[in-house]
């Protein structure tokens, strides 16, 4: 178990605040009026481009938090309890995100929503969590830390060049279910190629802070190098392709160049990590920590209220692009704090809530099992009462 004293309080505060991001965007994003929604307005491009750093945000520390803990165990391979946990986490998340797109009014109607086939965020960070497990895994008979770190750096650098050539693939050979992981084509919203990318160079910055953490000078050094890395990827990084495309005429860096939102965005990550590094001794709040560590209570609950999941009862259905900025922003406020105030008094009163649902069901299951047998029972003696009445009128 990991001491409280070697917690990375940094990274609850990193995933604390992607999360927040993540309401307040959804939130704006699915009831602010058409007519607010100016690209030429400062206010709402600023908005907007802050909104697009969560995703890779997430992405990225979710890969870091996963290697951090998995790499940390004196143990390798299956042996490693972080590795069963991780399967098992992965799939509880995978489960969560086709659970949450089904729509019981499709059910009732004998079929599945098309939408129930989309690939969303969490069903991508699931597979991505298995897929960083099997690189582990293959890795780990000749296990060591320089051959992780530079197959992991290798594959998101991969994934982030190649983005022109996978980008416009339909994948009609596959079955559509399984299409739905590599292309966006059918409607999925969070592919595995390019979002894994990030996965992966979070869990490269992770095995660099096991290896050189503790030394007296790292967080100093890496603030600056993470800012370095972060403003050259912003400012630089087209300029550096477009270069690499002129000396090896190799036209995916001109492709890349042109479209170069996943390097952008790494870079816009960096110098968020760079800030709460630079904050770290702030960052132990246990409020902080709370929401940090439950995320996905925080992502179940905000899909149901906003998006009404099941039943299609969210805020989106009565309020869809029709307030203004001011209710948006004031609303905004709202959500995030009731949704995590909501999951925090849970996650307090948890033991006694769950003995308070066990007490409700099993009074609701006797009630069941008292009057089922009856209603049976009546509704034999009845056909029965037809039957004869029906064999005696014949007579």
């Amino acid at each position: 178990m990991t001491k409280p004293a070697s917690r990375l309080y940094f990274l609850d505060a990193i995933r604390a605040f992607a999360i927040m991001m993540m309401l307040q965007g959804h939130f704006v994003h699915a009831l602010l009026g058409d007519t607010y929604r100016d690209e030429n307005s400062t206010i709402y491009s600023v908005w907007e481009y802050f909104r697009g750093m969560t995703a890779p945000t997430f992405f990225t520390i979710t890969g870091f938090i996963f290697t951090y803990l998995l790499l940390k165990q004196n143990t390798v391979g299956l042996d490693n309890p972080r590795v069963l946990k991780g399967i098992k986490r992965a799939v509880k998340v995978i489960f969560w995100g086709y659970l949450l797109r089904l729509s019981f009014y499709a059910v009732f109607n004998g079929t599945l929503n098309p939408s129930f086939f989309y690939v969303d965020v969490l069903q991508c960070i699931g597979t991505s969590l298995l897929l960083l497990i099997g690189v582990y895994l293959i890795l780990y008979r000749y296990y060591n830390q320089r051959l992780f770190q530079n197959t992991i750096l290798g594959l998101g650098i991969a994934i982030f060049l190649l983005q022109p050539v996978y980008g416009e693939c339909i994948l009609d050979f596959l079955p559509q279910t399984i299409a739905n992981y590599f292309t966006n084509k059918n409607g999925s919203i969070f592919t595995l190629l390019p979002w894994f990318g990030y996965v992966c160079f979070g869990s490269f910055m992770a095995t660099l802070f096991l290896k050189y953490g503790k030394h007296q000078a790292f967080y100093t050094y890496t603030a600056i190098t993470l800012l370095s890395i972060g403003l050259m990827l912003i400012f630089y990084s087209s300029n550096l392709f477009m270069l690499l495309h002129d000396i090896t005429d190799l036209m995916i860096f001109r492709s890349v160049a042109y479209n170069n939102f996943l390097f952008i965005r790494l870079g816009n990550v960096c110098i968020l990590f760079t800030i709460f590094i630079l904050l770290k001794n702030y960052m132990s709040h246990p409020v902080i920590t709370k929401i940090g560590g439950r995320t996905l209570s925080i992502y179940i609950i905000h899909f149901f209220v906003l998006y009404g999941s099941w039943f299609g009862l969210g805020l989106n259905s009565f309020f869809y692009h029709d307030l203004s900025p001011v209710e948006v922003t004031i609303g905004a406020l709202l959500f995030v704090m009731g949704i995590c105030a909501l999951v925090l008094y849970y996650y307090k009163y948890e033991d006694k809530i769950k003995i308070q649902m066990q007490y409700v069901l099993e009074s609701f299951y006797k009630i069941i099992h008292i009057n089922i047998p009856e209603v049976f029972l009546n509704i034999k003696n009845n056909i029965a009462k037809k039957y004869r009445s029906i064999l005696y009128t014949r007579r």
